[in-house]
């Protein structure tokens, strides 16, 4: 059997999220074509081998929610009171460059590498053809989008545009870009939140996202006000607004999804629509109602939320929902079980491709599927011995424990180096941008 890359001797997370020992995994064209016990393997030639032993391959993490495009945001936001969005976010993002969004999307893609993250959904922002540029050259998957805004009395008129202007930048970017990149880059269409849309610019945005058979996202009842603004003006809280509106449907994505009532619940549920939670975002305005919705069967997904809140590790996201759901929702009915590792590590991978709308070809680590996967140095002293490695996961492991990422079959970092980026000229790049910005947006 002739191969490109072949991984000999690993552990491995198997799609039910079981753990494995002892396993080879052959991988040509970009796919898995063979998961082998190692000492009944086939002889196999490759182009390169990778040696498994110590280390775990499991699905690659996807980010279901982040911000390319505030990157050089982070440490900013952090014990500042309310608004951050009006008094920092405006003016940091309208005074973006082209060549901010170019080395913010490279250090993005740079910190998601070095943290086992495969694939992202970006939430949009400004000038996404260089984000597609990073993308492209990192070797890392991505569903890409414009910000979309045409109200709001807190934006300013250079963050609005009209709704052809709107709908026309977003179908350049997905003419431009999606399918490219070995089909790593999706393009989507997206409202940057309900406050910030007109109604007929949700109607136009979903329309043309249906029309192209392509996804639609936005932030969904994330604060307090924009419940407000949905109850006042349209006496419907957002996802019944949005099902009036006719928008909801299976390639929908709500990000947060934080204040949900028990209707709504039932709306996510009644359209197949996704959900992506970002917990440490979250954690400073409420606690998903997760149990919930994974007892009506809802897809589920983590993201970060872009580093403006927290940085881009996927792990760290894990742990800490795990701790909130612990005591938000298991201590008062003492349930200590009320959200097991197994169903967190299938959000943080399953339930990212399900969001991506590409769980029939990412999520889990099997035959026929695209060799997105990392591997994980678990020969360590905050790891092993162990006596549940799926446990241990999400209680010790970190991003620094990723050893190598693969995407498409490619291996995009080994033992810690990443390949297809310059590591050290981004880093350099990066603090010149952000202290020009600090200047610039005065924040």
């Amino acid at each position: 059997m002739n191969a490109d890359l072949l991984i000999k001797n690993c552990s491995l997370l198997t799609p039910d999220f079981e753990i494995c020992h002892g396993k080879n995994i052959v991988i040509k064209d970009q796919k898995i074509i063979a998961v082998e016990k190692n000492d009944e393997a086939q002889i196999c030639v490759a182009k390169e081998i990778l040696d498994g032993k110590g280390k775990l391959v499991m699905p690659g993490l996807i980010d279901a929610h982040t911000h390319t495009n505030q990157q050089l945001l982070r440490g900013r936001i952090s014990d500042e009171y309310p608004m951050i969005w009006t008094r920092i976010m405006v003016p940091f993002e309208s005074n973006l460059r082209e060549e901010d969004v170019a080395i913010s999307a490279e250090l993005s893609c740079l910190e998601m590498l070095k943290a086992g993250v495969t694939g992202f959904i970006d939430a949009g922002g400004s000038y996404m053809h260089k984000v597609a540029e990073a993308v492209e050259t990192s070797g890392l998957r991505g569903v890409l989008t414009c910000s979309t805004m045409d109200t709001g009395a807190a934006i300013p008129e250079s963050m609005k545009t009209t709704i052809e202007h709107n709908i026309q930048r977003n179908k350049d970017l997905f003419d431009a870009y999606h399918g490219k990149a070995g089909g790593r880059i999706h393009v989507w269409y997206s409202l940057r939140s309900l406050i910030t849309c007109t109604p007929e610019l949700i109607r136009r945005v979903y329309e043309t996202a249906n029309a192209a058979g392509t996804g639609m996202q936005t932030h969904m009842n994330e604060y307090t006000n924009e419940i407000s603004y949905c109850l006042e003006n349209f006496q419907m809280r957002p996802y019944e607004y949005l099902e009036s509106l006719g928008v909801l449907d299976e390639n929908f994505l709500g990000a947060h999804s934080i204040l949900l009532s028990e209707n709504e619940m039932d709306l996510i549920q009644k359209y197949d629509s996704k959900v992506a939670h970002s917990p440490i975002s979250n954690a400073g305005k409420g606690v998903t109602k997760t149990p919930g919705l994974m007892q009506k069967g809802v897809s589920i997904g983590l993201g970060t939320d872009g580093a403006a809140h927290s940085g881009l590790s996927l792990f760290d996201q894990m742990k800490v929902f795990k701790s909130l759901m612990r005591a938000f929702w298991g201590v008062p009915i003492f349930d200590p079980v009320v959200m097991p590792s197994k169903s967190i590590l299938e959000m943080a991978t399953l339930g990212g491709a399900k969001a991506m709308l590409q769980e029939k070809q990412l999520g889990t680590i099997e035959v026929g599927k695209k060799a997105d996967m990392i591997l994980i140095n678990t020969d360590q002293p905050h790891i092993a011995p162990t006596h549940q490695l799926t446990n241990t996961l999400i209680e010790s492991a970190n991003s620094n424990d990723v050893s190598d990422v693969i995407v498409n079959g490619r291996i995009l970092m080994k033992n810690r180096e990443v390949l297809t980026l310059d590591e050290e000229r981004i880093k350099y790049e990066s603090k010149k941008a952000m202290d020009d910005l600090i200047i610039r947006a005065k924040i």
